[in-house]
């Protein structure tokens, strides 16, 4: 949103409203406005509702909670309560909830308001409506049916509506974007600094398809394993081919033959912001809040990983012990896979104290000259290197390995391979190096069971995907990166999700070998029958096999899209949510943990108490089963 950065006393006036208590009316006493009408005064000022809209995703694009936790890939350490989504113990009183679902209808509604009051055809309209569906596909997603308003609503009287068929919101959303697909007149093809575009509409609307086709076309048999029958493949159809637009106006007609435009570390590089990948995101400004210091930012770069201490102590990243990578993460990504290095941070620094150019963000900040001398506090190794080849590495780091404790921020350094014995095919271990701070030499190595090995600080990988280099010294909220929601390689395999559903597997593998070969993986599958992946054969999932094909979809996904928000929604459209829990989730060992006391499974969040009680035309029987 650099372009849109919120000045204006008007637009930020508008924060506060819900769908059920709605703020937005600006009465004729208010100066601000100059005394007019608020139909007088959006009139002439559509792009102030706009303005609004894109605000409220700041409100609700981090949550982690809402879109990782609950599933195969994450866990908390050194002792942290698992929480009410791990568990599936959530309740319609959950604040986190109700936050999120206020703030998507916040953003709904400033952006019909932007259609109702902007000249149709301009920029503000036709933002306003991909804003108002992109609203409703997570609406949809985390709580199936809700209520569908496309008019702007300026009071509170007018706020009360029941909840909408999703098959009803599908096809309205599908008509919507289609349109707006078709007929744009103001919008660019593609645009890389938080606006909508045609390329962000045809992504947008092939995710519409998708989940309609899994909702309301495939009909779950057995929820346990996941089994499934599809009903009809229109709607996968449609996805793959709105997917293929969206491909083709990045610039990519033929995936075969032209590749992905960048490496998967340039793709996420802080400092190469807005590129050729990017179709849509969230972006955030570090002068949105005159006169405010680190109070406008996300805290996305410190909610994944294990504790590495305050990072005013040492100089390291600091991180809550949330969302660290569960055993099946370990595991997910296969030798010479170059996402596990572009995902995760796997050599930090050590610091004498200077922020920024020492420490964890000299990996972005800090010439080559001086990275190659700087002392190392902690090194990680995947689970293919070997104990020798660790500690060759190791000693031929030893003298960056000393550590003299009235400089050094980290006192003692500390390396491990992560998941070094997941050929046991029972447990995934951990293999620790004892160093001596004084000569930098290995002493000893020890193995420890994964979960044992994360009770403490100090102990496994942080995701940096979402690092900001130009981070200040302070906790949390200091992460102004752009949170990308859509992006080339991620509508890849939404094409390729919708043509194994259609039933084409062989244009599904172009997709899916696309990705991989971005990745370094060089031999491509010639059927999804040619993936093997050891997570399956050591784990508890012993119904895997039988789903390799949507398995590999899903494992690319979580390979590609690791910490991006976005697994919760992808088990849950593609009822893989209960299996992958029960197999891979260390709070959820059986489907009764994820079964509600009315006897059905949580397959939604819960319709926050709070709207149910504000909205006449909802009560307590509308809530989502489960709750």
């Amino acid at each position: 949103m650099k372009k849109y950065i919120i000045k204006s006393t008007i637009a930020l006036a508008l924060i506060g409203t819900t769908l059920t208590s709605c703020g937005d009316f600006l009465d004729a006493d208010n100066k601000t406005n100059g005394n007019q009408s608020a139909e007088k005064y959006f009139a002439q000022n559509a792009e102030q509702l706009l303005y609004s809209a894109y605000y409220y995703m700041q409100s609700f694009g981090e949550a982690v909670e809402m879109n990782e936790q609950g599933t195969d890939l994450y866990f908390n350490t050194r002792g942290k309560a698992a929480g009410e989504f791990n568990e599936y113990t959530l309740t319609p009183q959950n604040s986190t909830v109700a936050s999120y679902y206020g703030h998507v209808y916040n953003m709904i509604n400033s952006a019909n308001g932007a259609v109702k009051y902007a000249e149709e055809g301009s920029t503000a309209s036709e933002e306003g409506r991909f804003l108002r569906n992109y609203g409703y596909y997570l609406l949809t997603q985390q709580f199936g049916a809700v209520p569908y308003v496309t008019d702007y609503i300026e009071d509170a009287q007018k706020a009360s509506s029941a909840r909408t068929e999703l098959a009803t919101i599908y096809d309205e959303m599908i008509k919507d974007l289609t349109d707006l697909y078709t007929n744009a007149k103001a919008l660019d093809n593609t645009n890389r600094q938080g606006h909508a575009s045609k390329q962000a509409v045809a992504a947008l609307l092939a995710k519409v398809y998708l989940a309609k086709g899994w909702d309301i076309d495939t009909k779950l048999t057995d929820a346990a394993t996941g089994a499934y029958t599809v009903e009809a493949t229109t709607a996968f159809a449609e996805a793959a081919k709105m997917a293929v637009e969206a491909i083709k106006l990045g610039g990519i007609s033929d995936v075969t033959a032209t590749p992905l435009p960048l490496t998967f570390e340039q793709k996420w590089s802080p400092k190469n912001e807005g590129n050729a990948e990017e179709i849509f995101s969230i972006q955030f400004s570090r002068t949105n809040y005159p006169g405010t210091v680190n109070s406008g930012g996300h805290s996305l770069q410190n909610n994944f990983g294990s504790y590495y201490d305050g990072c005013n102590t040492s100089f390291l990243k600091q991180v809550g012990s949330e969302n660290q990578m569960s055993e099946k993460s370990v595991l997910l990504f296969e030798k010479g896979d170059e996402r596990f290095e572009g995902t995760f941070m796997t050599t930090f620094y050590n610091s004498t104290g200077t922020w920024g150019t020492e420490g964890y963000y000299a990996y972005y900040n800090a010439d080559a000259a001086a990275l190659a001398t700087m002392p190392v506090a902690l090194r990680f190794f995947p689970y293919w290197v070997t104990e020798d080849e660790a500690k060759a590495e190791l000693n031929s780091l030893k003298n960056r390995l000393k550590i003299d404790e009235s400089k050094h921020k980290v006192k003692t350094p500390k390396a491990a391979i992560i998941g070094k014995s997941y050929e046991n095919k029972a447990t995934t271990d951990v293999t620790r190096f004892t160093i001596s701070a004084e000569t930098g030499e290995v002493l000893s190595s020890d193995e420890i069971n994964y979960q044992d090995a994360n009770k403490d600080g100090y102990s496994n990988l942080c995701v940096k995907k979402w690092d900001d280099a130009a981070s200040d010294q302070v906790g949390s909220k200091n992460d102004y990166r752009d949170i990308v929601v859509l992006h080339l390689s991620a509508t890849y395999l939404d094409a390729a999700e919708a043509y194994l559903m259609a039933g084409n597997e062989a244009e599904a593998l172009k997709y899916i070998n696309a990705v991989r070969s971005r990745a370094g993986l060089t031999t491509a599958l010639t059927s999804f029958d040619d993936y093997q992946s050891h997570i399956y054969y050591s784990s508890k999932d012993g119904s895997s096999l039988a789903y390799k094909h949507l398995d590999l979809i899903l494992d690319e996904r979580a390979r590609e899209q690791y910490a991006e928000g976005v697994r919760w929604i992808d088990l849950r459209r593609t009822k893989q949510l209960v299996r992958n829990n029960v197999a891979y989730n260390t709070y959820v060992p059986n489907v009764a943990k994820m079964t509600g006391s009315d006897g059905n499974i949580k397959w939604y969040k819960p319709i926050p108490e709070i709207e149910i009680n504000a909205n006449s035309s909802i009560s307590s029987a509308d809530q989502n089963p489960g709750y």
